[in-house]
């Protein structure tokens, strides 16, 4: 592991140590401290695993720690949940036992953070007990030889030499009828998106939620799926799985409407009740900033 990555680690425990926890609120909602992998501590409380690598990449982009950190403190938000914080892949075998979902955000291609066997085996089996899923960003880019795997877990893989990757802003301004938008109102958001998926056959178990092309795309799409970058998934013997290969900048969580696409959208997979007027998001601006320092 880099130095700089390690530097990282060590400064995030010792944030959270001092009570700078990520995990500290957001908004006026009360500080609930924390630590990495902490577990529930009230019977009943649905855990919500956030695994965010710890390779750094340029500031304000794909900041896996922060956004990881953000994400944790908006679902503390919605009662009766619980979200954990894990660096890289959790170190205590009970950080996944009984997850209601696990969120994966890190690099993927040739670094991907599930390249080794027990880690996908560990994803497998929580996919089998009908856990929830959320890949973020860069975790459906994975190699050719576990596209199939991916499919049965997600409905789609990105595949290099097939889909494609380019930034641009993207204006989403009509929804379909799916609990995840409750409460979201258009948003436009400026982002590097991951495109041109291979879906499973049919988009079987597939609901497209968010679409968008390149703007000065020289080409049309080969196909109406080439389009999609956010979708719910219903795997056949059970559990969700939600994918959004959006999030490459930090900076996107300042748009309320994009925090509450994405928080509704882990609640579903954790199989939780979103309200009508979708999930609590109170986030301020300073504090977003705040979770920039913390993953340094």
């Amino acid at each position: 592991m880099k130095l700089l990555a390690r530097i990282r680690i060590v400064l995030v425990v010792s944030l959270i140590a001092s009570a700078c926890c990520p995990f500290s609120g957001a908004g006026d909602v009360r500080p609930q401290g924390g630590s990495l992998e902490e577990q529930p501590r009230t019977r009943g409380q649905a855990k919500i695993v956030l695994v965010a690598g710890s390779s750094v990449y340029k500031p304000g982009e794909h900041e896996y720690v922060a956004g990881c950190a953000a994400l944790g403190d908006l679902l503390r938000q919605s009662p009766g949940v619980f979200p954990t914080l894990a660096i890289d892949w959790p170190r205590k075998p009970e950080t996944l036992q009984g997850a209601r979902a696990v969120v994966l955000f890190f690099d993927g291609g040739d670094k991907h953070g599930l390249l080794e066997e027990t880690r996908i085996e560990q994803i497998q089996k929580l996919a089998d007990d009908g856990a929830g899923l959320v890949l973020l960003h860069q975790v459906i880019d994975v190699p050719k030889d576990q596209g199939d795997r991916f499919r049965n877990w997600t409905g789609a893989a990105w595949e290099k030499g097939y889909s494609a990757r380019a930034h641009w802003i993207a204006d989403f301004r009509n929804f379909p009828d799916h609990p995840i938008f409750r409460g979201v109102k258009p948003f436009q958001v400026n982002d590097g998106w991951l495109t041109g998926m291979r879906f499973k056959s049919g988009l079987e178990g597939v609901t497209p939620l968010l679409r968008t092309v390149p703007p000065k795309s020289p080409t049309a799409p080969r196909s109406e799926s080439d389009s999609i970058v956010a979708w719910a998934y219903e795997r056949p013997h059970g559990g969700r799985t939600f994918t959004f290969t959006g999030a490459h900048l930090h900076e996107s969580l300042s748009d309320e409407n994009y925090r509450r696409f994405l928080v509704n959208s882990i609640l579903w997979s954790a199989g939780q009740e979103i309200p009508p007027s979708g999930a609590p998001v109170a986030l301020t601006p300073d504090r977003l900033k705040e979770y920039l320092k913390t993953a340094r």
